[in-house]
């Protein structure tokens, strides 16, 4: 599994919902915020002189629950002295950066974060007070309380689970650094599959299931057992992806090696696959849980896998025939969808499966709003999380959860 740490990418971090002075540029004539060297900032971002400037690069991203994709803007901030021009007054130190589109979607009341990067450069993450965003953040750098003032968070040694990696990587953070042993499970992986292209993804899942040795049976631990696949199959698909990267990128693009339209397909492609890899592992394994728990169901998709409007569950329990039987009891019948992340699409479950009245979903995400896991409440929805996962959710929120076991008794009972 992994072994990389937030720490390894973060030297620190703080957060703050924004005044109508951070957010309205009518309020103010420039793009300033104060209050950092409070939270120890200085350390990290130096202290220039009077004459001095000081930039760094630093990515800029506006995200909301319902946005499709974050806004991002990558550029320059500037770190100096707003007294510089008073040589007998104290230096006060503001982080000032320029209008973009990111700027002009913030609003007062805002989340505000504010992270340097290991590699030199600032993150600042925008987002509506409130949000999944938010709540994430706040979970992973220990803000519990936040107010109109910049607040430190911690970036303690915490170990980047892979529900960790998936928020960072969906902010555009790359993870996943390599260890010690990573050459090992190379030579492994290209004498499996050649090292040429990729296999299946239930090839690959196969390997990485049959490759880990887990603490606890899965018919023990269901939740444990998720986890751990899930994690370790994403560190050998990212090691056996750089092979592969690595090996096109030495070959070129084009006659010439210079085909620019030929590496952005590629790019694309890798990309592409990096996100729906995740999702059919994520299937495969629920259904190898399903499989060891000796549960009767099936996966929608196929000819005759599907329920009205030709809807296609990823998971009906015990399977479609019966589903669509009128005579069969309905409350023996189940739906679960199987999302790594939720957003805005746990929404798409609803209308997939209309005789059932409570539906469930399944996902690998950490600390969903209360406003949204309230949503999902009041329209039938049972959120199903690996119990690992629980302690990111409030103590509200944790009540309600299904954990993978709880959902895979509740199925046996009716089976």
């Amino acid at each position: 599994m992994f072994t990389d740490r937030i720490s390894d990418y973060f030297e620190g971090v703080a957060a703050k919902y924004l005044s109508a002075v951070d957010a309205d540029p009518k309020r103010s004539n420039q793009h300033e915020i104060g209050g950092l060297p409070k939270v120890g900032f200085k350390e990290y971002l130096g202290m220039p002189e009077k004459t001095e400037e000081y930039r760094f690069k630093a990515k800029q991203i506006y995200i909301s629950d319902e946005s499709i994709a974050p806004e991002t803007v990558d550029g320059d901030v500037t770190w100096y002295d707003c007294r510089r021009y008073k040589p007998h007054r104290r230096p006060e130190y503001r982080l000032y950066y320029s209008s973009n589109s990111v700027t002009e979607l913030l609003g007062q009341g805002d989340f505000l974060l504010v992270a340097k990067m290991r590699d030199g450069s600032l993150l600042m993450v925008f987002t509506p007070a409130g949000s999944t965003i938010e709540s994430q953040l706040r979970v992973i750098f220990g803000l519990d309380k936040v107010d109109g003032s910049f607040k430190a968070g911690s970036v303690e040694a915490v170990r980047l689970h892979l529900p960790l990696r998936l928020m960072l990587e969906g902010l555009g953070i790359e993870t996943g650094g390599f260890g010690a042993n990573d050459d090992v499970w190379l030579e492994r992986l290209i004498a499996n599959f050649g090292g040429i292209e990729f296999p299946t993804t239930f090839a690959f899942s196969k390997y990485a299931r049959n490759s880990i040795e887990l603490s606890v049976s899965p018919l023990d631990n269901p939740d444990h057992a998720i986890l751990n696949w899930m994690d370790h199959e994403e560190k050998l698909f990212r090691i056996y992806e750089r092979h592969l990267v690595q090996r096109r990128l030495r070959e070129g693009f084009g006659r010439d090696g210079d085909d620019v339209d030929g590496f952005i397909s590629f790019s694309l492609s890798v990309q592409n696959r990096r996100k729906s890899r995740v999702g059919h592992a994520f299937e495969g394994y629920l259904g190898e849980l399903f499989k060891l728990h000796g549960l009767r169901f099936e996966q929608g998709g196929g000819k005759g896998f599907t329920t009205e409007n030709n809807s296609k569950p990823d998971f009906v329990f015990p399977g479609f025939d019966s589903y669509r039987n009128p005579a069969f009891p309905t409350e023996n019948i189940h739906m679960l969808g199987a999302k790594t992340t939720c957003k805005d699409r746990w929404r798409q479950v609803l209308s997939e499966a209309d005789r059932v009245s409570e539906k469930h979903l399944v996902t690998l995400e950490a600390a969903i709003s209360e406003r949204q896991t309230a949503e999902m409440q009041s329209h039938g929805l049972q959120l199903v999380v690996p119990l690992a996962i629980h302690a990111t959710y409030t103590q509200a929120q944790a009540h309600w959860l299904l954990s993978v076991q709880g959902f895979i008794e509740r199925v046996k009972a009716t089976q």
